[in-house]
């Protein structure tokens, strides 16, 4: 099983930029559908962005313009990259692999998450 680890997070200011970076312990050449999803205390887990291995990309409503996500098959690798953010996208970050019916998690891939906190 692959499994990932999310790095990248940190404290910005609202209207500041990250980049989220996402390796996977192995070859994701095969794995049809990776996502980033957060989860706040109190809150519901949200899917914030979703991925094809083909490229193809899929947004919460709540991010569509701000966020990026992007693969580098060939080096294991995911990336978000979170411009103009707002106090509302301080969360627990992770990333791992989706079901082929596009919404399923794979819990067992999912890393530990990395922090970002938006304030000023």
């Amino acid at each position: 099983q692959v499994q990932f680890t999310e790095s990248g997070g940190g404290l910005v200011q609202p209207g500041g930029s990250l980049r989220l970076s996402c390796a996977a312990s192995g070859s994701i050449s095969h794995i049809v559908i990776t996502a980033w999803y957060r989860q706040a205390p109190g809150k519901q887990r949200e899917m914030v962005a979703k991925i094809t291995l083909w490229g193809s990309p899929d947004y919460a409503d709540s991010v569509k313009g701000r966020f990026t996500i992007f693969r580098d098959n060939a080096a294991n690798m995911m990336y978000l990259q979170m411009n103009s953010l707002k106090p509302e996208d301080t969360a627990n970050y992770y990333c791992g692999v989706i079901g082929e019916d596009g919404s399923r998690a794979i819990e067992s891939s999912w890393g530990q998450g990395t922090q970002v906190t938006v304030s000023s």
